[in-house]
């Protein structure tokens, strides 16, 4: 019986892994600019996409748009899931590294930093329990060192 019992606890335990590893958040996501806020604003971002892939233990993320200054942003990462910084390539961001945990299927949470400036600022993003939407708050000092909050809304594409 005890030998039964520890067998089918084993294959409940394989067959759970696929699903804590899962991850809602892969995918294209458009930001939906009239929803997201930032504070001391206005907003610069004009556009804002996210595309989201799968990668071992992780997530690489290419970010696209354009700045309310007309500043393209262009850059990419890949981050493991485990919180340790990550770099950051490209341009148009504000941040050089990426640090991101996944919490559950839904729930994420990231450190952006810039070792050039004093941009700063932590995140938490959470995908919609439909999967059509992201949610991302987060909160720091930007470039200069002033407060700041913001609020991105992105929809699933």
């Amino acid at each position: 019986m005890r030998r039964m019992l520890s067998r089918v606890l084993c294959v409940l335990a394989v067959a759970a892994l696929p699903a804590l590893a899962a991850d809602n958040s892969l995918g294209t996501w458009k930001a939906n600019i009239a929803k997201c806020k930032y504070s001391p604003g206005p907003l610069p971002l004009k556009s804002y996409t996210l595309v989201r892939e799968g990668a071992p233990g992780g997530v690489k993320v290419t970010v696209t748009g354009e700045r309310t200054d007309g500043t393209p942003i262009n850059a990419s990462y890949t981050a493991k899931y485990d919180g340790s910084p990550s770099a950051v390539s490209g341009s148009g961001t504000p941040y050089d590294s990426m640090a991101i945990k996944q919490v559950d299927a839904n729930t994420f949470t990231a450190e952006a930093k810039n070792s050039q400036t004093k941009y700063q600022s932590s995140l938490r993003t959470v995908v919609s329990h439909d999967g059509k939407t992201t949610t991302t708050t987060g909160k720091g000092t930007d470039a200069d060192g002033k407060a700041m909050t913001l609020t991105l809304v992105l929809m699933k594409q």
